[in-house]
């Protein structure tokens, strides 16, 4: 053991969960070794940035073995005190590698170890307040009872649920609670899901205040995210609006912390450090003793369920801003119904109606390409991806097979290669097909379609909602790209062409995750002057969750999935940990898996239930198979007790070797 000497204790920027100790660089200043800044270190034949934990006078390694670290990179630490903590916790909660949870936390240039220098560096004292150059609109009751709560807690920690229908005008609420705090010199963080799905909001900004605002989304260059992560550092811009990575973004006056549609699953980190960024922002929150406000029309179970029992305070816009009224929403029944690629004749009258009024209408399909299937009429073939346990996709433009796990395309085939029959059939409704479809019934009206594969270059999507906004584009189709944000003024009539797709999933998520998309979705219709309709399809008309939609009623549909939960015990009444395996051969996932629920099971917690290991819903992706364990338990500390024991025995399994395994805390998507 390395005794009476200086040693650095570092966090490398690799998913290795330990630290490593090294000895300090020649020519090293004793009052430059500062807890939280970076260090170049040799990393085996490798060089790697790491973030100084601890110095140290003694190792478990011997003087003669450590290493001289090669570089001190910076004089004070690049992480605020309140960030720096905030890594730690969540490597601590998410059982992840706290290296590389920091690196994960930073811009890409300062990953790979790019010195900066702050210049002159600002104090708290002397932010300004904020000029703001559009008047606020004026609120209604419950939204000035919204923005009064929020504001009287600008200088403590307390979470609020801001549960508004769409079209409430939840927008404006954040703007008054931005501009309250932005008054007292303080900074504000937003966090949307997706910035390109939600331009409204940064744009509302924009126009509100006359100073810059931060915008911090995957879409901008390693320059541009540098750029804005120092700014916001040094206080140079106070109002940060960003998808989930942002929440590790440093401030130097944190005021209030916004996050809109919180009930979205593009929070959740679903690779690598898989951390959700609205449960951590709320940790932010209490760390920096500010007030959170979480926001949504249609609120995830475990947001409603904390504000049913009192931790967030809950706040409510029952009614839509200004003249507009909700939209009367019918079901369709499709029963014994001939359909014209997927239409019910009474939906292709109802658009006719509404265009010969001069309204615009929106069609809502979660299904892009042509056809979900294509089949041999004669002998049953369909075509499957080589690489997934998944039917591929046809497409017209440009024409061809794609997987949408994988990636993986290829031509289309001209002939059945079982019985060399030329009777393919494309099979089920695509966006590109309901385009096709439309345009026949509709030539002369302008028709758009929104989905992944029409918005993949750079700008394409702010095009397209511009000719929306100006009317050229009449019919909007589109996937769940629709649903998120968008206000189309003119929009009166919306149409759910598969609103019985996932009503009978196999994960239990399932209802709750369909009932918020019908609503957003229907939500955009009668936001402004026009009044709104929406037509749901549906093979199902009685069904339950359907029938609470047909009520525009997302609260009791809340109360009813609760209370299902509780009687099965399912989250957020219990809480749940997933560990995935996979391999190229099929039988490792499910060996490993076992030796792994052997070995929990001799800890005898008694307090965590194992269920597996069982294969995934697609058990092959991408040429690999996927099983997975899940832990389960009724108190949260139990399952990270058990967790904190099993997970350094793992590396000692005989089967670990043969697989890539993950941990997924408080897993979204289980199926």
């Amino acid at each position: 053991m390395a005794q009476n000497s200086i040693i650095l204790r570092v966090a490398v920027f690799a998913p290795v969960p330990r630290l490593f100790d090294y000895l300090p660089p020649e020519n090293y200043v004793a009052e430059n070794l500062v807890v939280g800044i970076r260090v170049r270190v040799p990393f085996g034949r490798r060089e790697l940035i790491g973030i100084l934990l601890e110095v140290a006078s003694s190792s478990s390694v011997s003087l003669k073995q450590l290493k001289p670290a090669l570089e001190i990179i910076e004089q004070e630490p690049i992480f605020t005190p309140t960030t720096f903590q905030l890594i730690q916790r969540a490597s601590d909660y998410y059982h992840h590698a706290l290296g590389d949870v920091f690196a994960n936390a930073l811009p890409g240039m300062l990953r790979k170890g790019l010195p900066f220098s702050y210049g002159k560096k600002p104090t708290k004292s002397t932010l300004a307040p904020s000029v703001i150059t559009t008047q606020n609109l004026l609120l209604n009751e419950q939204q000035q009872q919204a923005v009064t709560a929020v504001v009287a807690a600008l200088m403590q920690f307390q979470v609020f649920l801001l549960d508004g229908v769409t079209g409430s005008g939840k927008t404006e609420v954040y703007l008054q609670i931005v501009a309250a705090a932005l008054q007292q010199g303080k900074q504000a963080l937003v966090l949307v899901p997706e910035i390109g799905l939600t331009p409204q909001i940064a744009s509302r900004f924009q126009e509100r205040f006359a100073e810059p605002i931060a915008l911090l989304h995957s879409g901008l260059s390693d320059k541009q995210r540098l750029l804005a992560w120092l700014q916001a550092k040094e206080g140079k811009v106070r109002i940060i609006i960003g998808t989930r990575s942002a929440i590790f973004i440093p401030l130097l006056n944190p005021g209030v912390i916004i996050v809109d549609e919180e009930h979205d699953l593009s929070f959740k980190q679903q690779d690598g450090f898989r951390y959700s960024a609205r449960d951590l922002a709320v940790v932010r929150a209490q760390l920096e003793n500010i007030p959170i406000l979480l926001g949504s029309a249609t609120p995830s179970l475990e947001t409603y369920h904390n504000a049913q029992q009192k931790k967030y305070q809950y706040l409510h816009l029952s009614e839509r801003v200004g003249n507009a009224v909700p939209a009367q929403v019918r079901l369709l029944d499709l029963r014994n119904q001939r359909l014209e690629n997927g239409l019910a004749p009474q939906l292709i009258a109802s658009i006719e109606h509404h265009l010969q009024a001069g309204g615009q209408v929106l069609l809502f399909l979660n299904r892009r390409g042509f056809a979900p299937v294509l089949i041999c009429h004669a002998c049953g073939w369909v075509a499957d991806c080589q690489r997934c346990d998944v039917k591929m996709t046809l497409h017209q433009h440009p024409a061809l097979l794609q997987c949408h796990h994988c990636g993986a395309q290829r031509p289309i085939v001209k002939k059945c290669p079982i019985c060399q029959n030329q009777q393919l059939m494309p099979m089920g409704l695509g966006t590109q097909r309901l385009e096709q479809a439309l345009q026949q019934h509709f030539p002369d009206v302008g028709i758009v379609r929104i989905d992944r594969d029409s918005t993949r270059r750079k700008g394409s999507l702010e095009n397209i909602l511009q000719t929306i906004h100006q009317g050229e584009n009449r019919i909007l189709i589109g996937t769940q790209m629709l649903a998120k944000g968008h206000h189309f003024p003119d929009v009166s009539l919306v149409a759910v062409l598969n609103a019985d797709n996932g009503l009978f999933s196999a994960d239990f998520r399932a209802s709750e995750r369909i009932a918020q998309l019908l609503i957003q979705v229907a939500g955009r219709a009668g936001r402004a002057e026009r009044a709104g309709e929406v037509l749901v399809q549906t093979h199902n008309p009685d069904h339950p969750l359907l029938q609470h939609i047909v009520q525009q009623n997302y609260g009791s549909f809340a109360q009813a999935a609760l209370v299902e939960r509780q009687s099965a015990k399912l989250p957020p009444n219990s809480y749940w940990v997933l560990l995935r395996a996979e391999a190229t051969n099929k039988n490792y996932p499910d060996l490993f898996l076992r030796e792994v629920s052997a070995l929990a099971k001799t800890l005898a917690h008694h307090a965590v239930d194992i269920l597996g290991p069982i294969p995934a819903l697609i058990e092959r992706k991408v040429g690999r198979y996927h099983a997975q364990l899940l832990f389960q338990a009724q108190q949260r500390p139990n399952l990270h007790r058990m967790l904190a024991e099993v997970l350094p025995r793992l590396e000692s399994l005989p089967s670990v070797r043969r697989v890539r395994w993950s941990l997924d805390i408080d897993p979204v998507e289980i199926i």
